[in-house]
């Protein structure tokens, strides 16, 4: 069909077969994976048998199929008309969930139906993603103004504390991927950045709370060093001025040089002072250059430096006073701070020692012993990795992580290829939601990452995972299909 007065025309579109492909080798290799991590070997079942969790996952699988055949067919501009209607739908369910849940594995976040059991949480992923392409393709919408921003992050962080609230942390954690749809639409690049500093904060100021250097902690004179060389390197990239990156590096040098110098003439030492001090000459260097250029950049990376010292001075009160017991557990496990192989670290333990088991090229199909004697909690759901470890090893496990990195990939061209901020927007939500998924869900199986029970997308056992990943997918999809083309 050609518009009259433009050479637009709008084809009929075709499915991007390649994703699909990529979608139903995930959920049949997820299936023989479920199978496998559920074989029991006294009581063996087949694949079919819907008293197994691999028959039950079957029948999840067949209607995924007709989920995904039916929003293929309903009109793309469906979506986008009802994004908003969805958004405050999957609001009203996660609040009900929270009023009439019962209390599962220490979280009140499942509605359960008869012989089902669903996850609202799960679906709030779309309706999150569809809100906020729906809001981005507003006319003349811009991120960095006040109110848009403050909408923007209202929409994420609204659903975050209701599933925290629901004791879901580590779904509530995904939401927060969608910093990448924002990044993608015109957040600047700082905003990323400070987000990183804070982790890399946060993990320092923790892993060497315990080890004192004077008056401040190892880790937070480590930091106290790091906050200088990065805001050397905010100057470098916003102000472009290499004489004032080697001033703050100089002034910063000279400060320890001087200290250790006294040192030797028998002054005490304190390291912790000593990081303070240089901290507290480069703040003033800075306020200096701010008086003298005007320039706000330096005023910003001045407040930079501010408010890291004080997040990384709140740091172990969040920790200590704000996280839960098995929370903070689950992360000194993680750093290395604490084994606890009989408690939080148990399920990490176990799973490492599978995947290991697996050497190069695995112990087969069904002849995993970690798993087929359920050593691994959890080895169908959240850690089903393990048993792709166990039974195919280091080249299995490799080649499933170079399939998903080649399907989200595969996303990021579609999302690029879009015609509309909607689409656009929406594409950038779904590549954030598999990139975490598969970042977190790995890492904690392997240790490097705390456990936070999130599912491996396609391949952990469940009807809601496997039906939220579905739906999130196969709408991109027919937003694709029906793209405008020149």
């Amino acid at each position: 069909m050609v518009y009259q007065g433009s050479r637009e025309i709008v084809e009929k579109g075709r499915v991007d077969w390649t994703t699909v492909g990529f979608y139903l080798l995930f959920v049949i290799l997820g299936w023989l994976n479920i199978y496998a991590a559920s074989f029991d070997l006294e009581n063996a079942t087949s694949l079919f048998d819907l008293s197994g969790r691999a028959g039950m996952q079957l029948v999840w699988i067949g209607t995924s199929l007709l989920l995904a055949f039916a929003l293929l067919k309903i009109e793309v501009g469906f979506y986008e008309t009802y994004s908003i209607a969805f958004y405050l739908a999957g609001i009203g369910l996660l609040l009900l969930t929270l009023l009439v849940a019962r209390e599962i594995n220490g979280s009140r976040s499942w509605l359960i139906i008869g012989p089902v059991r669903l996850q609202p949480a799960e679906f709030m992923k779309f309706s999150i993603a569809l809100a906020l392409a729906r809001v981005f393709n507003s006319y003349g919408f811009r991120l960095m103004e006040r109110k848009n921003l403050l909408l923007v992050c209202g929409i994420i962080l609204l659903p975050v504390l209701l599933v925290i609230t629901q004791k879901e942390t580590g779904t509530a954690l995904v939401y927060l991927a969608f910093l990448l749809v924002l990044y993608r639409e015109g957040l600047p690049g700082g905003v990323l950045f400070m987000g990183i500093a804070a982790v890399v904060y946060f993990v320092l100021g923790i892993k060497f709370s315990d080890v004192q250097m004077g008056y401040f902690s190892k880790g937070e004179w480590i930091t106290l060093i790091l906050i200088i060389i990065f805001s050397a390197a905010m100057v470098w990239n916003y102000v472009k001025r290499r004489k004032e990156v080697f001033v703050i590096l100089l002034l910063a040098a000279l400060v320890f040089l001087v200290a250790y110098v006294a040192s030797l003439f028998s002054v005490p030492l304190d390291w912790g002072i000593t990081a303070m001090i240089a901290f507290s000459v480069v703040g003033l260097y800075l306020l200096l250059l701010f008086f003298r250029y005007r320039k706000k950049n330096y005023l910003s990376i001045l407040l930079f430096m501010i408010g890291s010292f004080a997040f990384l001075e709140s740091v172990e009160y969040v920790f200590y006073d704000v996280l839960q017991p098995h929370q903070q557990m689950r992360i000194k496990v993680t750093l290395g701070m604490e084994q606890d192989l009989s408690g939080a670290g148990y399920h990490v333990g176990q799973s490492k020692i599978a995947i290991g088991s697996g050497g190069l090229t695995g112990k087969g199909f069904l002849n995993g012993t970690q798993t087929k004697l359920k050593y691994v909690p959890e080895q169908d759901t959240d850690f089903i990795f393990c048993t792709i470890g166990e039974e195919h090893g280091f080249l299995g496990s490799a080649l499933i992580i170079i399939l998903f990195l080649a399907f989200i990939l595969r996303l990021l061209n579609l999302a690029e290829r879009q015609t509309t901020t909607f689409g656009r927007a929406y594409g950038y939500g779904v590549v954030s939601i598999f990139i975490f998924h598969l970042i977190v869900n790995v890492g904690m199986v392997i240790g490097i990452m705390p456990v936070i029970g999130i599912p491996l997308p396609f391949f952990s056992y469940g009807g809601s995972s496997l039906w939220g990943f579905t739906i999130l997918l196969f709408i991109f999809l027919r937003i694709d299909k029906s793209r405008k083309r020149s």
